[in-house]
Order: structure tokens, then sequence, then C-alpha cells
């Protein structure tokens, strides 16, 4: 007996068989277009030298902050760590360096009600100056390495060498918040020096001539700002790494420098 053909199976098998590929051919468009948006770079802004101010080769800078008109410093390595107010236009100092203890390697600075706090690298002490005096006057203890400082107006806002960045209360030293900074869903690590310009945490990053910029609600690099041409990795040894933001926020200026760099610049980003 002949078998019969059943038209209306052969439609539906065909109406099918063309559903399966169009929803193949979707998923592959869609595959596409996500993993074109997911390798997009950010933006990234090339900076302008807007002036350039001498800056004290010797000085291994690990912390900058510009307040009340003068610059103030603090530098690295055991045994040759110091604070330091700075003139601006000569870079020399205003008062003489108070030295850290000869154990302490001294890392990033900031300034907030009056007072200075500077990190120690492994010593895990953050060390409290009067801004006016800088006289000691006490200090506080953390249980990671300390990189960069900035703050918010409220708290202290700290780096450690990795990702991790954490918020915290400078009254109580109790760690408020904490998030790991990503760049397209990748951890950013070897965050240094930190500055707050206007809502932002900007950050070097060790052994990049280039600032993440950061948004301080989730962590998220909003940005990029390419500082390359500034002063060429070839032209320096390799331990003098971009290290040092500070921002005056009366005349929009942000200014940046070095370890042992011969000068500090004064530059500007485009909006």
């Amino acid at each position: 007996m002949m078998a019969r053909f059943n038209s209306n199976t052969g439609i539906r098998y065909r109406f099918s068989a063309n559903c399966i590929v169009l929803a193949l051919v979707l998923c592959v468009v869609i595959s596409v277009t996500g993993c074109a948006q997911a390798v997009k770079p950010l933006e990234t802004k090339r900076a302008e030298v807007v002036k350039e101010y001498p800056h004290d080769a010797t000085a291994f800078t690990q912390g900058l902050v510009y307040h009340d008109g003068f610059l103030f410093e603090g530098t690295g390595q055991k045994g040759r760590s110091l604070l330091r107010k700075v003139n601006l236009e000569d870079g020399k100092d205003v008062v003489p360096p108070v030295p850290l203890n000869e154990q302490y390697f001294g890392e990033g600075i900031t300034i907030l009600n009056d007072k200075i706090y500077q990190l120690t690298w492994q010593d895990s002490y953050c060390l409290i100056y009067d801004v006016k005096t800088l006289e000691y006057i006490g200090h506080f203890v953390y249980e990671f390495e300390g990189w960069g400082l900035t703050n918010d107006g409220k708290q202290l806002i700290l780096s450690d060498g990795t990702p991790t960045i954490r918020f915290i209360d400078p009254e109580t030293f109790k760690v408020t918040k904490r998030f790991d900074v990503t760049e397209r869903r990748q951890r950013l690590k070897a965050l240094n020096e930190l500055e707050w310009i206007d809502g932002e945490i900007w950050a070097n990053v060790w052994y990049e001539d280039r600032i993440a910029r950061i948004s301080p609600e989730t962590g998220a690099v909003l940005g990029w700002v390419d500082l390359r041409h500034i002063y060429p990795q070839n032209q320096r040894y390799k331990e003098s790494v971009m290290n040092g933001i500070a921002y005056d926020p009366a005349t929009k200026r942000i200014f940046i420098t070095g370890k042992n760099w011969p000068k500090l610049f004064e530059i500007r980003v485009s909006k």
C-alpha cells in the first residue's frame, strides 16, 4: 500500500524548521552584539599640561594634597619617610619636614577636619597630625596594607594595593563601606594614590601612567585620564612611577607628580 503524504504535516515541519533557524540566527546576532559592547573601551581623556612647577627629586612621593594655598606631601621608604608642607611655586619646604619613625614606610595622606592623616605601608598605623602645626596628635590601627588615602568630606577613603576601596569613619576608625573597583566587570588591581575630585575617586595605578576615575557608589571605573606623554617612562627610572594627585576645588586645578620626579604638573582634562 502506498503511503499518503499529508500536506499539512509537511507545512508544519517546514515552519518549525524555519523558526529554529531564525532563532539560532537571532542568538548569534545578540551574542556578537553583546560581545562588541563588552569589549568597547571606556572613554579615555588626554591630559594637557597647563603649567610646570619644580619638585624635589629626592621625594619618593606617596601622597599629595593641596590645602589653603600649599601642597602637603607624604613620602616613603624606611628611614626616609616624611610629612612635608611645600610651597607650590618653588617646591621648597615652608616648615621643616616631619620625619616618620625609621621603621615606618610612609604612604598616602589626606586632610579632613583640620587633621592630616598619613598611612604607613605594612605597619598598619595611620598617623594623625594637626594641619596648622604638623604636630603628631595620635594614630589609629587598621588590618590591611596602606597605599592611597583621600576623603569625601565626611569619611576617609583608603586603597591597599588590591582592587578594594574602603570608607573609614574618622572618629571611630571603623570600616563603614567597601567595594572592589571594576572595569567592565574585571577587578582593577594595584590601586595606589587617591584623590577626591568633583564627586569621583581618582586613582593612580601602580606602574601605569594613567588615572582611573571611579564611582564612589559602585566602584565602577567611569573612564581614564591618559598621562603617558607628561613624563615618558623611557626618560626615568623604573620605580619613578607616577604617584601623586592633588586638587584645588576653589580653582578646579589638578596637580600630578611622581616618585622622585623633578617636576610637578598642573593639568587640564577636557570635559
